[in-house]
């Protein structure tokens, strides 16, 4: 394993012979491991909330990769605590671990402390409904909510989880990855007719993102819920990546094209000033 191989190459350097080592045996070493995280990653990427149980023919044939390869990674994943298997089953799904990464990474991004502030302003701004949400891998999950105590805006639906295809905050991150990752997301999640206004073709889906990423922010004109309207703009990490999400909501009297185009740049400047306290230096 590759383990193994850098332990060997890190006990020669703290024995002064570095020089013994050929570079090309260094390189070779950096470069297998990379293949060897590559395949690891590979597995894991065939888990979702849809498929969280999976045989090693299901990722024989999700990945491609030789059964021998499967077994090797999935021993070494087990080992770990990064995939269990169901013994009940004969099959595994992501271990604890995962989980605790997954925790460690939203503590550390601390994304609601730092969009707090900001989710309050735009809210005292606009007087709409203020959501803060994140990709959890498949939707987007609220972590952030501010609304009024006004009965008008209350009878709106609570999004716990968003799709991506049909909310503004889902098609501002959906906007900005990469085509593999899109086709992943529909692939697993479909495109749900949530509404008569919900775009369940895939070449309007991508009209759709096209124009979100020439203008920066997304609508949501009652494709996830009747009678409801929302503006988004993507969030991004400090590498710039889009991580997530915020969107002003109301009522579809309240937001009609003409108020959301006049809502879009404080959105925007909302979401870019949440960017830059996560450490996004201003250039997409």
């Amino acid at each position: 394993m590759i383990a193994g191989y850098e332990r060997a190459i890190l006990l020669s350097f703290r024995r002064d012979t570095m020089n013994d080592i050929p570079r090309s045996a260094i390189q070779d070493g950096r470069d297998a491991g990379a293949k060897s995280f590559y395949k690891m990653a590979k597995v894991l990427d065939c888990f979702s909330r849809s498929k969280g149980h999976l045989s090693i023919t299901d990722m024989v044939e999700m990945t491609g990769l030789p059964r021998t390869t499967i077994h090797r990674i999935v021993a070494s994943l087990r080992e770990i605590g990064m995939i269990d298997q169901d013994h009940r089953r004969g099959d595994y799904r992501l271990g604890l671990r995962m989980f605790y990464y997954g925790s460690a990474v939203l503590a550390n991004l601390d994304l609601d402390r730092h969009a707090r502030p900001h989710v309050l302003e735009l809210h005292q701004i606009t007087g709409d409904i203020v959501h803060l949400h994140m990709f959890d891998g498949s939707q987007m999950v609220c972590i952030e909510r501010e609304e009024m105590g006004d009965a008008r805006l209350t009878t709106l639906t609570t999004i716990e989880a968003a799709p991506v295809h049909c909310t503004s905050v889902g098609k501002a991150f959906l906007a900005f990855q990469s085509e593999a990752l899109i086709e992943r997301i529909v692939e697993e999640e479909g495109l749900e007719r949530r509404t008569e206004h919900t775009l369940v073709e895939m070449s309007a889906l991508r009209e759709d993102l096209q124009r979100i990423r020439e203008r920066g922010f997304s609508r949501d004109d009652e494709e996830n819920e009747l009678d409801v309207r929302c503006v988004g703009a993507p969030i991004r990490d400090s590498r710039g990546r889009v991580f997530a999400s915020i969107s002003v909501s109301g009522p579809a009297s309240r937001l009609p094209l003409a108020r959301q185009d006049g809502l879009a740049p404080t959105v925007i400047r909302t979401a870019d000033a949440i960017s830059r306290e996560l450490g996004w230096a201003g250039k997409p």
